[in-house]
């Protein structure tokens, strides 16, 4: 009897325990879908799984391969930009060259203007200066006489001032020669006069006047020189020598 009060006992507490543990799963949440729209956590880790990946060998080699492309690429464009900067060397080397060649012509054009305007000038002068002559000789030979002869005499004498004072103006100036050495480089000796009065090679007179442009020789003076004066020879000179017998 009291054995099989103790087994029902038991089993009443074995069926209790059993129910306990039944109501307990039956009120426990169910478990939550990862994979639900609304799981945010859920979705942020399967999109940075997805996001993420891992480095394998390939990988490696694709980015040696992209240096080495930068690195060929970097020495082309450093190759180029040497390359223009040669170009610019040369170019400017080019234009000094041109400019120093243009600014050498200008000179040289300039240069040659002013000759030729100065020999055009020569040219011109020279031209007019046998009429200054013979208003010189005119005014050297010529005495009037009269009072109509003083008139003409003044008229033409007024007319060379003013040819005189045109070619003063243009530059032109007379030598005065008289009493200096003689000059080949000024003079132009047409005569030697034999004179104990003045040093060998003195120019005496000027006969034709030599003139100045600028500080250039227009025309060489024509001048009188002096020589050294001979001596007369003594009478046994000029007597004949003894017939022989």
């Amino acid at each position: 009897m009291d054995e099989d009060k103790y087994l029902n006992n038991t089993s009443q507490q074995f069926g209790e325990a059993t129910e306990v543990k039944q109501a307990m799963n039956s009120d426990s949440p169910a478990p939550s879908n990862v994979n639900e729209p609304g799981n945010e956590v859920t979705e942020t880790a399967a999109n940075v799984s997805e996001d993420t990946v891992m480095p394998t060998p390939d990988n490696g080699v694709t980015a040696t391969e992209a240096t080495t492309v930068d690195t060929a690429a970097l020495a082309q464009m450093s190759q180029q930009i040497e390359s223009l900067k040669a170009q610019l060397e040369e170019r400017s080397n080019q234009y000094m060259r041109i400019a120093a060649d243009f600014e050498n012509y200008r000179k040289r054009m300039v240069k040659e203007k002013e000759d030729l305007e100065a020999q055009v000038k020569r040219n011109t002068i020279t031209e007019l200066l046998p009429v200054v002559d013979n208003f010189e000789r005119a005014r050297s030979q010529i005495k009037p006489q009269n009072d109509g002869e003083m008139g003409i005499h003044k008229s033409y004498q007024g007319v060379y001032k003013l040819l005189v004072d045109c070619l003063k103006r243009l530059g032109v100036s007379p030598m005065r020669p008289e009493g200096q050495p003689f000059d080949p480089n000024l003079h132009e000796a047409v005569m030697r006069e034999p004179t104990d009065e003045h040093p060998e090679g003195t120019v005496l007179e000027e006969l034709i006047r030599g003139y100045y442009l600028g500080d250039r020789v227009l025309r060489h003076s024509m001048v009188k020189v002096a020589a050294p004066k001979e001596d007369m020879p003594s009478s046994e000179e000029n007597q004949s020598p003894p017939a022989n017998s």
